[in-house]
């Protein structure tokens, strides 16, 4: 696990929060331990190694915009 944290701020629909913090919580999950595996299987998906290098986003091809969900 990381050493070291950073705060994230995420602008979000409160319905779409609300139902989300249930559904961690039905999970036994905290909102923080999904969004971190959801952005490691972001950088893993996209062949970033974080941990080791993280100048290594260069190598990663740009893309067109991901539309909000």
């Amino acid at each position: 696990m990381e050493q070291k944290t950073a705060r994230l701020t995420v602008l979000i629909d409160p319905s779409k929060k609300q139902t989300f913090e249930a559904l961690c919580a039905r999970q036994d999950r905290t909102p923080s331990q999904v969004v971190r595996q959801l952005i490691r299987e972001y950088l893993q998906k996209h062949g970033v190694d974080y941990a080791n290098n993280p100048s290594r986003l260069a190598d990663v091809p740009m893309a067109s915009k991901e539309p909000d969900e």
